[in-house]
């Protein structure tokens, strides 16, 4: 049998793996990404992706040095404010983060998924060293010293330097790598839809915390002329399979509720759709000639625009030790670096956003003036509240 030859093979055709593809291909490496699902490029196909990615200042740099970022400016609407209301305790407490405290730009950008997949696979066909196998996936592979032999569900076959697992949580690379995680459940699912609003959002993305966990709106462009925004709506399971089963007025009516009417009437603007809540961590993120970025590495709940963001960061890690010595790609040296650079960050970043969605949650009143205590603790010194978005944004 024929094997094809190549520098990296990338399992995975979601918005990482899709990013990886164009980053890696950009920067001259040969890369096959393979993924057994065609990626759903159009909002109103069966098995779209409706929620949204909001793409903070380090992931727009990236993105741009992948040549992706021209082709997704027009559509992505930027990110401002984060705003911070607590209706937990009898004195609503509102606290604004303004980007312009920190930056002459905005915290982020926001994308809707299927969009982004839309324009990814765009720019991996202007690649002619990226070969993207969209409905073939990944089977198995052999490292060897030199190199790996992966075998993909068609049953060919390509040799390649480096294996990165950009699968998911659910990651065939991981599991044939041998990779153990720790997984975390809080018996709790986000409801994901967009909105329409006669309030208009004016670039600020508003976190609502009550008890069962955030309500959060990010800005969208307008839809049918009226200002739009998608929700991240997080909840128990019981709660959620509850709330997905109502009718759309009943169901707008609870959002409504939900939202305290702070951007007025919501309005559905899309199906809505319904995500597991966990964290989870790979007990190593590098095996021979392997490396495991993004939901394979990594899961978290969806605070603070964390998930993706460390996932490019990841990506941008690799890439830069790939770069700095190409001959050495997939090699223990390389990798050993790799997971050197950003397993302790990423174990800080999902204890920390662990700790921040049991806050949310929390019912118990005691910790609901906690939690109201902290915002105002956070938000009341200034250098503390810059250090804290700075932090947001990815500084260590």
């Amino acid at each position: 049998m024929e094997r094809k030859q190549t520098d990296i093979v990338i399992a995975g055709g979601g918005v990482a793996g899709l990013t990886a593809a164009a980053a890696f291909g950009t920067a001259g490496f040969d890369v096959v990404i393979v993924d057994p699902a065609p990626p759903v490029t159009t909002a109103d196909a069966e098995g779209a992706d409706l929620r949204t990615t909001a793409f903070l200042q380090p992931a727009q740099q990236f993105l741009q040095a992948a040549g992706l970022w021209d082709r997704l400016a027009a559509f992505a609407t930027p990110l401002q404010i984060m705003r911070i209301v607590d209706l937990g305790t009898e004195t609503h407490v509102t606290r604004d983060f303004d980007a312009a405290d920190i930056s002459q730009q905005p915290f982020g950008w926001n994308l809707p998924n299927w969009l982004l997949r839309r324009e990814m696979v765009a720019r991996l066909q202007e690649l002619p060293n990226v070969d993207f196998r969209p409905g073939t996936g990944f089977r198995s592979m052999l490292p060897r010293s030199a190199e790996a032999i992966v075998t993909l569900s068609d049953d060919t076959q390509c040799t390649a330097k480096l294996v990165i697992g950009a699968d998911g949580r659910h990651s065939a690379v991981r599991q044939a790598a041998g990779i153990d995680v720790k997984t975390t459940r809080y018996g709790q699912k986000a409801l994901t839809f967009a909105v329409t609003h006669d309030a208009p959002h004016d670039n600020v993305s508003t976190e609502i915390h009550r008890t069962g966990g955030p309500f959060t709106l990010v800005p969208l462009p307008d839809h049918d002329g009226k200002p739009c925004s998608a929700v991240v709506w997080m909840e128990t399971g019981a709660e959620v399979a509850r709330l997905a089963a109502l009718q759309d007025t009943e169901f707008e009516a609870a959002a409504n509720d939900r939202s305290a009417f702070l951007y007025g009437p919501l309005k559905l603007a899309s199906p809505r759709g319904v995500w597991p809540i966990i964290s989870q961590i790979a007990h190593q993120i590098t095996g021979p000639r392997t490396a495991l970025v993004a939901e394979a590495a990594h899961v978290m709940p969806p605070i603070g625009a964390q998930g993706l963001n460390m996932s490019l960061k990841d990506l941008a890690c690799l890439l830069e030790l790939a770069q700095a010595q190409p001959t050495a790609l997939g090699t223990p040296a390389m990798l050993d670096g790799y997971a050197r650079k950003r397993h302790p960050d990423i174990k800080l970043r999902v204890t920390g956003i662990d700790a921040l969605n049991r806050a949310s949650i929390a019912g118990n009143p005691a910790f609901q003036s906690l939690r109201t205590k902290g915002i105002e603790a956070l938000y009341g010194v200034a250098p503390v509240r810059k250090a804290l978005m700075q932090m947001g944004l990815g500084a260590r």
